[in-house]
Order: structure tokens, then C-alpha cells, then sequence
């Protein structure tokens, strides 16, 4: 079973995201409190696997979930292969639809310098939320 390990939020964009454990989500905006969250926007909610943080783990990095500025950070679920389109499911409330896989970078964000390397330009993935609720850790995360 795929799952939510953390479930994470920052004020600022370009930061590293504390973990909250919970979170309420809104659609077609994202989450509440969350600098990315914005009706205007296809990458209203990020996703990281937590086998793309071991990536990093396994180059000597002190990294954990929320590092990079994802909102959920996921195990168990190959993100980056799924198609932009698919939807998931998180918990019994929440449906996201994956609206992009990776980001440019145009400059060095906090991320970067804070850790010399960034995995989210090629393996975050960026969604917008179909259908709110609630979602936590442990919640089950699926393709629908």
C-alpha cells in the first residue's frame, strides 16, 4: 500500500516545508496556510516520494521530508512515472490531478544552498486538487 509519511507546509515559497502531520485541502487552491496554495495556479499541491529523499540520503545528505518544499511526501508509489492527467486519491476525501512532473529552476532557490543539490527540477511532482478534505499521515494514496 502507497501512503502519506508527512504532510508538510511553509509561509514562504522557496523553503523548506515543516511537518504538520494534517492538513486541510481545498479545490481547485490547495492547501490551507500553504504559500503555493492558488486558484490561479496547476501547481496548487507537491509531491515527493520519500525514494527520491533517499536518493539524496544515500549522497550523505542530512534530508528529510519537507526538505523540498514538498506538500506530501509519499511512500510506496512511483510518482514521476505516472502520466500528467492521472488522478490519485489520498485518504477518503482528497483527489489530486497531476498537472506536472519536474520544474525549471531558474535560480538557486534555498533549497539548493541550503543542501547543494535540488531533486525537485526532476522528480517532485505538482498537482491541483479536484476534491478537498482532510489528509494526514498515514493516509493511503492510490491512482483512481
Amino acid at each position: 500500500m502507497a501512503k502519506i509519511l508527512a504532510v508538510c507546509k511553509s509561509k514562504k515559497k522557496g523553503t523548506r516545508k515543516d511537518d504538520v502531520m494534517e492538513g486541510y485541502f481545498h479545490a481547485d487552491y490547495g492547501m490551507d496556510d500553504d504559500a503555493h496554495a492558488d486558484s490561479n495556479s496547476h501547481r496548487q499541491v507537491s509531491l515527493m516520494a520519500i525514494e527520491s529523499i533517499e536518493k539524496m540520503r544515500k549522497l550523505g545528505l542530512d534530508v528529510d521530508p519537507g526538505d523540498f518544499a514538498e506538500n506530501l511526501t509519499t511512500e510506496g508509489m512511483d510518482l514521476v512515472s505516472l502520466p500528467v492527467g492521472t488522478e490519485i486519491s489520498v485518504g477518503d476525501e482528497v483527489k489530486l490531478e497531476i498537472t506536472q512532473i519536474g520544474k525549471e529552476c531558474h535560480t538557486k532557490c534555498a533549497i539548493y544552498r541550503a543542501v547543494g543539490q535540488c531533486i525537485m527540477p526532476e522528480e517532485g511532482v505538482f498537482t491541483r486538487v479536484i476534491h478537498g478534505g482532510t489528509v494526514k499521515t498515514g493516509d493511503e494514496i492510490k491512482v483512481v
